[in-house]
């Protein structure tokens, strides 16, 4: 099947070709001819399985087919809005907008805290046709006057399941309750928690569910493996596998943000270029960040789980839990950056001690069991308060067995006199050494 067979525009299927997208993905071949029908669909596939044209391309068809002029000036009066819940997704939502689009008369717009709004105010008086928008900006915007919903024709909502992590949901509540009731909606997940359902129930129309692998299913294209090593030997496990040849563009996942900053400081010590992106840097830098992953110049990523949603470069080839997620649906979204487009890539999972109820939670939630690496060719320390039994030697006689003792195998424990182990009936006294002398108690 091509893009030309779903029946989208002319113009559209010559951008996508500029793109270098011939044929549709599954999930794509699915979504758009429900969506262009105006169907509300409930979406659910795989991390890096182009979830975004699957939308994208129906909505961009459908404005292109009834196009209608706005005033210029505010409040901007959307026809068409996603919602996705990072900054760097809903740039990346944004430029493939533009990209699809460019050969039709359609404004796009993308708003997003952490950055001045008076740019964004700018481009909201253009009258934009599509806004991409994290939820807290929207509402701000909203607030202020700037954005009204009453002519929105498609609503989308991308990774849902992660805005509903994140605390996003009465926000999400607030958004839905300003658009009217006619519009199409599309909401769309890697994961199907029972949280996203509900969502479903509430803002979906008789949804036709578009699912191309099982929920919470990772891509078979990704080779998957984890290495069991103390926390404290994570670092020094890190930097050795990144030396590997084989290993060219890396992202690594680290649960806090701290533990991305500490992390990077560590590998650069070991000469290797790496970065870091999360929610406490500035947007310049983390924009900075990602164009130097994504041109090559950095090597190494390191990032949050929140920081890395949008996070779609092409021609990663590993991706390294160093820290395994709390959330086995995160580990789905995690390894999803690598083995995009079809490619395949290679997940590997650092576990601790501390961490194995993590493990175990992932490899139920995907049913598979990850294959263990790295036990037999390196050495692993003690563990604090474990004791660990020491390799005999080779010219080291075996201790003969011992008998149970009486308290074990139920019998009365009789005490033995000391002569019966061949020990004198009265200890010997030590030489009475000097007396110690205590100082007098002060009457107060």
């Amino acid at each position: 099947m091509t893009f030309h067979e779903l029946r989208l525009s002319e113009p559209i299927v010559r951008a996508v070709s500029q793109e270098g997208y011939t044929n549709p993905t599954a999930i794509q071949a699915k979504a758009i001819p429900a969506a262009i029908k105006g169907s509300d669909l409930l979406g659910c596939a795989q991390t890096g399985t182009g979830k975004t044209a699957a939308f994208a391309l129906p909505v961009l068809h459908r404005l292109a087919e009834n196009t209608r002029k706005h005033s210029i000036g505010h409040p901007a009066r959307p026809r068409a809005l996603v919602l996705c819940p990072t900054r760097e997704l809903a740039t990346q939502i944004f430029e493939s907008f533009v990209a699809y689009g460019r050969y039709l008369k359609l404004r796009h717009c993308v708003i997003f805290g952490g950055v001045s709004q008076s740019r964004q105010e700018r481009h909201l008086a253009n009258a934009p046709d599509v806004i991409v928008a994290t939820p807290g900006r929207l509402l701000d915007l909203i607030n202020q006057g700037f954005i009204r919903l009453d002519a929105v024709e498609t609503l989308v909502l991308d990774e849902a399941d992660r805005m509903l992590d994140m605390g996003f949901i009465n926000d999400l509540r607030k958004i839905v309750k300003m658009t009217p009731d006619t519009r199409q909606t599309m909401l769309f997940s890697a994961t199907m928690p029972a949280s996203i359902r509900t969502l479903a129930d509430r803002i979906l129309r008789e949804p036709e569910f578009i699912q191309v692998d099982p929920v919470a299913s990772t891509a078979k294209a990704i080779q998957q493996s984890v290495h069991r090593v103390e926390k404290g030997d994570k670092p020094h496990l890190l930097t050795e596998m990144l030396s590997a040849p084989e290993v060219e563009r890396t992202l690594v996942f680290t649960r806090t943000k701290h533990g991305a900053d500490k992390l990077v400081k560590g590998l650069r010590r070991s000469g290797i270029h790496a970065d870091a992106i999360h929610g406490n840097k500035s947007q310049n830098a983390r924009t900075r960040a990602l164009d130097a992953f994504r041109s090559g110049r950095t090597a190494v990523l390191v990032a949050t789980d929140v920081a890395a949603r949008g996070i779609d470069v092409d021609g990663i080839t590993h991706v390294f839990n160093f820290d395994i997620p709390m959330d086995p649906e995160t580990y789905v979204h995690r390894i999803g950056r690598t083995a995009r487009a079809g490619a395949s890539g290679v997940a590997v999972s650092f576990c601790s001690i501390e961490e194995a109820p993590y493990l175990r939670a992932i490899e139920r939630l995907i049913g598979t069991t990850l294959a263990v690496d790295g036990q037999s060719d390196r050495p692993v320390r003690k563990p604090a308060g474990v004791a660990v039994a020491a390799a005999p030697r080779a010219n080291d006689a075996p201790k003969p067995a011992t008998a149970p003792s009486p308290a074990r195998s139920g019998q009365k424990r009789r005490r033995v006199h000391r002569s019966e182990v061949g020990l004198p009936s009265h200890p010997t006294k030590s030489k009475p050494g000097k007396p110690r002398t205590r100082p007098a108690r002060s009457a107060n």
